[in-house]
């Protein structure tokens, strides 16, 4: 099978009508904070049990079609020694894998950040795919402020996204293009939506200079959110339409699907909202799904929090989080489910 066979192989793989992919790639510092949250320590054992909890999760392959992984997954077992990656093709899940090594300042661009990782890429990406890899992420940072992102900030994420996309389908990776626009922050939806458009825009040109095909890859963005501390929240349908209008305008209808994070939401808005998005554009050019992290993930925690006992209720509670996303996924979430459930 030739490179583009198997890229194409991978897309087909992931994309998936009524599917999404779980973000399972925090890194030590993140999940730490996460397991210190529910009272559990952040030992390599209790990421494998916490992990191969997720992963063993029964038919969680009807919702489920990818799994960004941390790369110290790849390498873990479950409780039959089965490698993890090995237990996820089991339940006809394709294994990722974070490929970035975490954000710096971005030198004369005061509050804009920018992320290392691309030194080594090409050989990491090689021992990634002999573990089990067919897709990588790599996430770049925009805060918003009244400064914030620079015009520089803009440029360089954006080429920094664009070559790791590169190296990635060299080496028969298909990558994942993640541009957060941050959530954090007083902005309005307006300035939002502003700020991402500028930002996507940037990223398909860089991702256009570096021969990038964009059959054989996934964009990750934010939904157009106001920040957290703005005083006027946006209701749904607010946030849907403005979602719609930014993608329409910069991201081509060549990109297979667009798999939003949920970047600080609650569980129940990151669904109500994709499925607003969904039911606002039912035709759209693209697969509009989810790659959530602690949206798919906090009420597991907290339904496990590290006792073995508590495994077979937690994988109840990720399956519901998977099912209603992919019910979202497909426009047809509604909130009694929340309430049946």
């Amino acid at each position: 099978m030739t490179i583009e066979q198997e890229l194409q192989a991978t897309i087909e793989c992931m994309v998936q009508p009524g599917k999404g992919i779980l973000a399972a790639d925090e890194s030590l510092p993140t999940i730490g904070k996460r397991f210190q949250s529910v009272g559990v320590a952040s030992t390599a054992e209790n990421r494998r049990a916490y992990r191969s909890l997720l992963f063993t999760a029964p038919d969680i392959g009807e919702f489920i079609s990818g799994v960004i992984l941390f790369d110290e997954t790849l390498v873990q077992k479950d409780s039959d020694g089965v490698l993890l990656p090995e237990v996820l093709q089991r339940q006809g899940i394709v294994p990722g894998v974070k490929v970035d090594k975490g954000k710096v300042a971005l030198a004369n661009a005061p509050g804009d950040m920018v992320t290392q990782g691309l030194d080594g890429l090409a050989e990491r990406l090689q021992q990634y795919r002999a573990q089990g890899a067919r897709f990588a992420k790599w996430r770049e940072v925009y805060p918003i402020s009244a400064d914030n992102p620079t015009s520089l900030g803009i440029e360089a994420n954006a080429e920094m996204l664009a070559r790791y996309a590169a190296v990635c389908q060299g080496a028969g990776i298909v990558p994942i293009v993640e541009p957060e626009v941050l959530l954090d922050g007083e902005h309005s939806l307006q300035r939002c939506a502003e700020v991402s458009e500028a930002v996507l825009h940037a990223v398909f040109h860089a991702l256009h200079r570096h021969q990038v095909v964009l059959e054989w890859m996934l964009l990750k963005p934010s939904m157009v959110l106001p920040g957290k501390q703005h005083a006027k929240q946006a209701d749904t349908d607010e946030i849907a339409q403005a979602t719609i209008k930014l993608l329409r305008r910069v991201v081509p209808a060549a990109v297979p699907s667009i798999n939003f994070l949920s970047g600080g939401q609650t569980p129940e808005q990151a669904t109500i909202r994709l499925n607003a998005i969904n039911a606002l554009y039912p035709q759209a050019p693209w697969a509009l799904s989810f790659s959530y992290a602690r949206a798919l993930q906090e009420p597991v925690l907290a339904a496990w929090r590290g006792q073995p006992a508590n495994v077979a209720a937690a994988q109840r509670v990720f399956q519901l989080r998977a099912q209603l996303n992919a019910a979202a996924r497909k426009g047809q979430y509604r909130i009694d489910m929340e309430l049946a459930a």
